[in-house]
């Protein structure tokens, strides 16, 4: 778990996280959030607004650079979740990777497909075309549920969300900071499809959907009851009954529970149920390739038989092939009744008392479903005529979405720090705000909830610590407390490593190299005097023995100096070390070349200096400075390598070859000769090589 820093002002722009909603922000369609941290841009879900047509249903996706995002995930199909898919791969600058779930993949192809067919728009205010569908599954990528996944130092895998067939929530990591989005999801278990699964790691943030705010749904046995009922009381009174729904999702759902009602009641066996759906078959054909995505009950029920082979419900492909004679129930897409067939037959159907609509699903502000709901007297049809609105209007909810309490006892297993809410109208966002707030304000662990609008980002700062694994050679050793470890430090993504050079190609990509460099300077003076003030630098300097007559040092066992006529050559096997010895061996050259006084040394002296005597002599001159002449005892008492002091009565003995005071008397004076020896041998003496 990363750490959270609570200060406002963050250490560094690194440690900001920032999540905007381009679509789906205090709203309910066009779901898109960019989540960017790291220097990692992620998108989640690219939806339309089924209320809103062409470009202007579109996320806001002027407000980020498509070029620029790394990743693109998509949690299941519905429209204003994945609609916009085709648009953004084939229309933009997005040159990332996308994934989405085998199912929804599947799903998607053919459920845009229809929509394209269907939509009642213009050709020009089209968004995209089959040809652009087609090209866009070409850069869909799958993955599993659970799987793990690595895009650029990204880590992603997702859970089972429930709601449709193939819906997942993804878990997304950078750098050790975790972020769950469940896009939609249920926690109720239904007639095929799994609940949402409870993830065992917990996120720093949770980005959750808000569609039914504080609403709490009614008992699946009372809902499944009244909507049967309600079907049945439309056709017992000589209508028809119109549920319009999506082709793919709560559709399958209704057709489970209008099947099974059907054949317990043979009274009815006489009317029709039509599903009305080109894609029927299709649908049909995933929902049974897919059924390890369903939940145990339907999966046992297809080792014996297959339960999407209905036996009281037929396919309708359009208007041309029903016989509209007499009580029948018919569920035509779309769900929103926006166009397509659903609208058809409800404009056909609405000023009859007899026949009746039920609204089984949610409906976005805009759409029809949403503007019959509040019983208007009349409604316009699609081309611009004012119809009387006679047949009843029912609202049973079956949308697979998370209500108050499903979200709450969500919330609460995760425990996130902070709690990122959209997909949700601005009231009823603003409510499980409030709900949420005064469910946790006595919390020992404080979650902070957020409510952003769209195009506005939440920024949160997180702070992980940052950890080097030792692998390798270096990680056969056990290391002891205050041990110096020396390797190579190897960042991959968001990840550190220590390894031995030699462990390099093993364990990376990355290879070892040797760089020989080579420097050509003017040199008009003569090796020996060079020698002369390079044994003033280091005391390793080594003559070399050439061929042709050429002489050559080497200076600190690094660096090699060859003279040439009027020219010196310097060579040396590039690393920090020596290059910092070639810097100093090269100023070193460059004043003997061009100081006319460093060529004043007399011929007998060009020889390697006596730097020990030198120091000596300048050790008892800062000596007689500080304590006097009369200070020094008797010199024959001392040694080649000893000077021996007596100072207010104590006496100094001090090794010029060690440079070790001992004063018996006062060990603040030894420790303060001891500290000016040392500076005074620092100058005077040549670099000791590593």
């Amino acid at each position: 778990m990363a750490e959270f820093e609570v200060e406002e002002t963050p250490h560094n722009d690194s440690e900001l996280l920032k999540i905007t909603p381009l679509g789906a922000g205090q709203e309910v369609g066009r779901s898109c959030h960019l989540l960017e941290f790291k220097e990692k841009k992620i998108m989640l879900d690219c939806g339309i607004h089924p209320g809103i047509s062409g470009l202007a249903g579109l996320p806001y996706i002027d407000f980020t650079e498509p070029e620029k995002i790394d990743l693109l995930l998509v949690t299941h199909f519905h429209l204003d979740h994945a609609g916009g898919l085709p648009w953004f791969l084939q229309k933009t600058t997005f040159k990332g990777r996308v994934f989405m779930t085998h199912a929804t993949k599947a799903i998607y192809r053919w459920l845009l497909s229809d929509y394209i067919k269907v939509s009642n728009i213009s050709t020009e205010d089209q968004l995209y075309t089959e040809a652009d569908l087609e090209d866009s599954m070409a850069r869909i990528e799958t993955i599993n549920f659970h799987e793990e996944k690595m895009v650029g130092g990204i880590k992603f895998w997702c859970y089972h969300a429930g709601h449709v067939l193939g819906a997942a929530m993804f878990m997304i990591q950078i750098a050790g900071v975790r972020v769950l989005y469940t896009g939609d999801y249920s926690r109720e278990e239904d007639r095929h499809l799994m609940a949402a699964e409870i993830p065992a790691v917990r996120p720093d943030v949770l980005i959750t959907e808000a569609t039914y705010g504080t609403h709490i749904h009614e008992p699946r046995e009372e809902r499944e009851a009244r909507f049967t009922n309600t079907v049945q009381d439309i056709v017992n009174r000589g209508g028809r009954c119109l549920i319009p729904v999506f082709a793919l999702g709560r559709a399958q759902e209704l057709l489970l529970i209008l099947d099974d009602y059907w054949a317990n009641h043979p009274e009815l066996h006489d009317i029709p149920i039509y599903y009305a759906s080109s894609l029927a078959k299709k649908c049909m054909a995933v929902y049974q390739t897919y059924s390890n995505a369903m939940n145990q009950k339907i999966q046992k029920q297809l080792n014996i038989s297959n339960p999407f082979q209905f036996k009281h419900i037929s396919n309708l492909k359009g208007m041309e092939h029903f016989d509209d004679v007499g009580p029948s129930v018919v569920m035509a897409s779309p769900g929103m009744m926006q166009s397509g067939l659903s609208r058809e037959l409800f404009e056909s159907w609405c000023n009859d008392r007899r026949n009746g609509v039920i609204v089984a699903g949610y409906c976005v502000e805009g759409t029809l479903a949403k503007h019959i709901l509040s019983e208007p007297e009349e409604v316009v049809s699609m081309s611009g005529q004012k119809i009387p609105l006679k047949l009843s209007v029912d609202y049973i909810s079956f949308s697979a979405h998370a209500d108050y309490k499903q979200c709450s006892e969500f919330v609460r297993a995760m425990k996130p720090p902070h709690v990122v809410l959209v997909h949700g109208e601005a009231n009823e966002m603003n409510r499980l705000k409030l709900a949420l707030n005064r469910e946790y304000e006595d919390d020992p662990e404080p979650i902070q909830i957020h409510n952003p609008k769209n195009t506005e980002s939440v920024q949160l700062y997180f702070k992980g610590e940052k950890m080097a694994k030792v692998m390798g050679e270096l990680a056969t050793t056990k290391p002891k407390h205050g041990d110096k470890l020396s390797g190579i430090l190897v960042k991959r993504n968001f990840n550190y490593h220590i390894l031995a050079p030699s462990d390099l190609s093993a364990h990376t990509n990355l290879t070892m190299s040797t760089l020989t460099q080579r420097q050509s300077v003017t040199f008009t003076a003569s090796l020996s005097l060079l020698k002369y003030y390079l044994h003033q630098l280091s005391d390793d300097v080594v003559v070399l023995p050439l061929s042709n007559g050429r002489e050559g040092l080497r200076v600190f066992g690094a660096v090699t100096v060859v003279k040439e006529q009027n020219m010196l050559l310097l060579e040396w096997t590039a690393n920090p070390v020596n290059d910092m010895y070639a810097d100093s061996v090269l100023a070193i050259v460059l004043r003997v070349d061009t100081d006319p006084q460093a060529r004043k040394i007399p011929v007998q002296r060009i020889a390697k200096p006596d730097l020990n005597r030198e120091f000596r002599e300048r050790l008892e001159v800062m000596l007689e400075g500080m304590f006097g002449e009369e200070s020094f005892k008797d010199p024959t008492s001392s040694g080649p390598d000893q000077i021996n002091l007596e100072v207010d009565g104590f006496e100094i003995h001090i090794n010029t070859k060690t440079r070790v005071v001992t004063c018996a008397g006062d060990e603040n004076v030894a420790e303060m000769l001891e500290e000016s020896i040392r500076r005074l041998y620092t100058t005077i003496m040549p670099v000791e090589t590593v």
